[in-house]
C-alpha cells in the first residue's frame, strides 16, 4: 500500500520529471532527456536520449497535457517526439515527414499530424 501511494505521488508531481519504471523500480526521468514516449503492445513507454526504455503508467494523453507542448508534440495516434531532439526531417514523402531523431531513430509523422508539425517548427 505504502509503495502504490508513493507512485501516485510521483505521478502528480509537475517538476520537469515523469515517473518511468524498469521492473520492480522507479526512476524519476528528467523530461529534458526524452526523446519520445510512445505505445505499443498495450503498453506505454519513454525512451532517452541514451536509448534506455521505461515503461510508463500514464496513457499518452495523460502525458500530452502534462508535457511543455513546446517541447514536445504528438505526431501520431501512438507517438510524441520531442522537438528539440529531431535532428533531420524529410519532407520528400508525400503526405507525411520522415523524422531523424537524436538517438539516431527514425519515426513518421502520420497524415493527421503533418499540419500540426510544421506549425511547430514553423515550416
Amino acid at each position: 500500500a505504502q509503495v502504490e501511494e508513493l507512485a501516485r505521488r510521483l505521478e502528480e508531481m509537475d517538476d520537469g520529471t515523469i515517473p518511468g519504471w524498469r521492473g520492480e523500480r522507479a526512476f524519476l526521468l528528467e523530461t529534458a532527456r526524452l526523446v519520445c514516449l510512445y505505445a505499443q503492445d498495450k503498453g506505454v513507454y519513454a525512451r532517452d536520449e541514451r536509448g534506455e526504455v521505461y515503461t510508463l503508467r500514464l496513457r499518452l494523453y495523460e502525458l500530452e497535457e502534462r508535457l511543455d507542448s513546446r517541447s514536445f508534440v504528438r505526431i501520431s495516434h501512438s507517438e510524441i517526439i520531442q522537438l528539440k531532439k529531431v535532428t533531420a526531417l524529410d519532407l520528400k514523402l508525400s503526405g507525411t515527414i520522415r523524422m531523424t531523431l537524436a538517438d539516431g531513430s527514425e519515426c513518421f509523422v502520420s497524415r493527421r499530424y503533418v499540419k500540426k508539425i510544421k506549425q511547430a517548427l514553423g515550416l
